[in-house]
């Protein structure tokens, strides 16, 4: 009778159910005084047996999230050659810049759970999500420390031509480094679009390490914000551009910032003005600044992001010297990438065992 009903058991688990080693063994030890299988059966409360959820990961994720949720349920990764069937198949998915769509959401079978690595949610219809009763969640701040030294990075790479005397030494073309000064940013002018986790660890390392002068807008902070940091608010953004030496973006896409730095914004900037972006692609509105670029405006520009991405190969973009790029690469560091993938498995697996994590958005 016992290797019937561990029969019956074997048949189940491997497909539907998921039985750790403990409940296993439990399982095991406590079945072994019933007389028939019926008796055995009529004593549910004896052992927990879990339905197992299938986790699907969509995107390149750090290797010690996928572990964790495979403690956890069934995983697909995204080299998977059926990852594509998480619209059928998934109960919860792990995501970085997978575009969401609506169309996407309403041809889901199960899906119960979307979780974001990073802040930004300019690729999940969070409307969508919300009437179909799908939970969202994202990991902010997580990542803050890896994008701000992204952004002073690329404005010191800017300023002092970095990349180019790289790609000049590479290729072996005779240097005259009189024609390829670059800028001090000690005392300089610094703005800052956004003042959330990023924009404040980037105010502070400006102010640390160049004893900048700090410009901040960001109009949805309160009016006390940010009192460990000497700095100048403005209500508009018009009133920092023409003053800034570096003007540096740390905020989300959505309506309201989508193209806030078009021709008219790019050209208030002083003309040897540096302009960095590092957090979303949309904000600066590309056909503008190749113009202003074409015209001799700015000193440099560092990006991250992009309109489109990944940039593609042809964009005119890339004529241009003067700016320096990474592929939004801004939270690419290992002790990032290890917690962030982490935290993203560890509230889907909450989510779906029926605790609430912190950071859901609808």
């Amino acid at each position: 009778m016992l290797s019937l009903i561990c029969l019956a058991l074997s048949r189940l688990a491997p497909q539907n159910l998921c039985l750790n080693k403990f409940e296993q063994i439990t399982t095991f030890e406590r079945i072994k005084g019933f007389e028939n299988f019926s008796n055995f059966l009529d004593q549910p409360k004896l052992f927990t047996v879990t339905l197992m959820h299938h986790i699907f990961i969509l995107d390149a994720f750090h290797d010690s999230g996928a572990s964790l949720a495979k403690t956890q349920a069934k995983v697909t990764n995204w080299s998977d050659p059926d990852v594509h069937k998480w619209v059928d198949q998934a109960d919860a998915i792990m995501v970085r810049m997978t575009p969401i769509t609506r169309q996407l959401l309403h041809s889901t079978k199960k899906l119960k759970v979307i979780c974001k690595q990073g802040v930004g949610l300019d690729t999940i219809d969070l409307d969508a999500a919300k009437e179909m009763g799908i939970k969202v969640y994202r990991t902010p701040g997580v990542n803050s420390e890896a994008v701000a030294e992204m952004a002073f990075s690329l404005a010191l790479c800017v300023c002092r031509r970095i990349a180019r005397f790289d790609r000049l030494l590479r290729a072996g073309v005779p240097i005259v480094r009189p024609e390829h000064l670059g800028l001090e940013m000690w005392g300089k002018t610094v703005g800052i679009i956004g003042m959330g986790n990023i924009g404040t660890r980037v105010a502070k390392k400006w102010l640390g390490a160049f004893d900048a002068k700090l410009i901040a807008f960001d109009p949805h902070a309160p009016e006390n914000a940010w009192s460990d940091i000497e700095h100048k608010r403005v209500k508009h953004l018009e009133e920092m551009l023409s003053e800034v030496d570096l003007l540096t973006l740390h905020l989300p896409l959505t309506k309201e910032s989508h193209h806030l730095l078009s021709l008219k914004e790019l050209r208030k900037m002083k003309a040897n003005a540096v302009l960095i972006n590092v957090s979303r692609g949309g904000i600066i509105d590309e056909v503008a600044l190749r113009k202003v670029l074409s015209e001799g405006h700015l000193f440099g520009v560092g990006l991250d992001v992009f309109e489109i991405e990944p940039l593609r190969a042809d964009d005119p973009l890339l004529e241009f010297e003067n700016v320096v790029f990474t592929p939004h690469a801004a939270a690419g560091t290992h002790e990032t990438q290890q917690r962030s993938a982490k935290q993203v498995a560890q509230q889907v697996i909450d989510a779906l065992n029926g605790l609430e994590p912190a950071n859901r958005v609808v």
